[in-house]
């Protein structure tokens, strides 16, 4: 089933709810856990599904999502029909940018008629989790279902922003409301309600038939959630795929959206911590990404006073990393961070080549790649004084934009 299948994943968001750690990158190229990027989750899910036919769309600020594939993504062997071809906006049926997520396929249309096939996965570039996608193929094989559709419970208060379904015994869906403001819960669970993911399988030849008719609608917003899936499960099998009941994994049904300053922290944080919601270091499943040739991580100082001694306690440190004679705590190193002497980070996400002064001390911030912090700074120990010269979010997070300059 999986030779006839091809994944879609929509990587062009513009994640503004992440500035300004968006300002030079799409949402899917911001970098998460130290030396990941978040695209390299869904990425990682293709590939431990055993999916080799591959096509990223890219829109907004895609350079260094494009570095990012290219570099460590160029995996696949086109002899033996693999493949992950970026594609940017290719203005074939218009001088439009995406529209909206089904306008975005259907732009693309071309591209997936060159290669025919089956069946075709739709995904988001920009949530962490973990999904074994052949699973969910197995299912909407199973349903002969016309559109397969992941779905995961989620707590009624959150439920507001995202695409609720009803469905009956079977799991076929009966009802959808998209971003309604008063969700329908899930029957005997009334703190609950089902959600979409965002995950879809479709029938290829279908899809194009929907799309091409609501492409042609001038009263559509060109949406999966808002315009295709309504108009769809009334007269179609439409089916919704129970994420995380395959596996009894407890990270199984870990799935974030990290599209805020404080969740983006709180899930960095959270992976620091010593028993992390989601287990990076499962070799069963196994997490790609590009890592540049750098030395191992390195802590100095050791026959010194005890405050000089190089640290890093409950906290994930990436290679290239040199501690020299500072603290660390539930904090991310990421490649090439340098902490010198007395400084002292707690809370923290460092990225890419961040480098802190002596006696700097930083807390609860996320510093953006290449900037240096002067010796003896402070930040997030007085928001008013930070928010003077640094965003801040609703969380108390201070951020300290790429290109900062003291």
């Amino acid at each position: 089933m999986l030779n006839d299948l091809i994944a879609v994943v929509l990587a062009g968001g513009e994640g503004k709810r992440l500035n300004p750690l968006t300002q030079d990158r799409a949402k899917p190229a911001v970098p998460f856990a130290g030396q990941y990027r978040i695209i390299d989750f869904t990425l990682s899910n293709c590939l431990n599904s055993h999916i080799r036919k591959i096509i990223v769309l890219t829109q907004y600020k895609s350079g260094s999502a494009s570095r990012h594939l290219a570099a460590g993504w160029s995996i696949f062997n086109p002899e033996l029909g693999e493949f992950i071809y970026e594609i940017p906006p290719q203005m074939r049926v218009g001088e439009k940018w995406y529209q909206g997520t089904a306008d975005a396929i259907y732009q693309n249309l071309y591209s997936l008629d060159v290669i025919k096939p089956k069946s075709v996965l739709i995904l988001a570039g920009d949530h962490i989790y973990k999904m074994d996608y052949g699973k969910m193929l197995a299912f909407h094989e199973a349903n002969n279902a016309a559109l397969t559709i992941s779905a995961i419970t989620v707590d009624k208060t959150e439920a507001a922003g995202l695409g609720i379904l009803e469905v009956d015994e079977s799991q076929r869906v009966i009802g959808f409301q998209e971003k309604p403001k008063d969700p329908k819960s899930i029957p005997d669970r009334p703190d609950k309600a089902y959600a979409s993911m965002g995950i879809y399988i479709f029938d290829f030849a279908l899809m194009k038939e929907l799309l091409e008719a609501d492409a042609a609608n001038p009263n559509s917003s060109h949406d999966f959630g808002n315009d295709i899936i309504p108009t769809l499960y009334p007269k179609a099998r439409v089916f919704a795929y129970p994420f995380g009941s395959d596996s009894d994994k407890r990270d199984a049904g870990y799935w974030r959206d990290v599209g805020t300053i404080d969740a983006f922290w709180e899930a960095n944080i959270n992976l620091a911590g010593v028993d992390p919601d989601f287990n990076l270091y499962d070799q069963k499943w196994p997490l790609r990404t590009y890592q540049s040739q750098m030395p191992p991580a390195k802590f100095v100082f050791a026959n010194v006073r005890e405050e000089r001694v190089g640290r890093a306690l409950d906290s994930l440190v990436c290679n290239g990393v040199i501690v020299s004679g500072g603290l660390v705590e539930n904090s991310v190193l990421s490649p090439g961070v340098r902490v010198n002497s007395f400084a002292q980070i707690h809370e923290s996400i460092l990225m890419h080549n961040v480098e802190i002064g002596r006696k700097a001390r930083i807390r609860k911030t996320i510093i953006d790649k290449g900037v240096h912090i002067p010796p003896n700074t402070e930040i997030g120990y007085d928001l008013e004084k930070d928010r003077q010269r640094f965003p801040v979010s609703p969380g108390g997070v201070v951020i300290v934009p790429k290109g900062t300059t003291f």
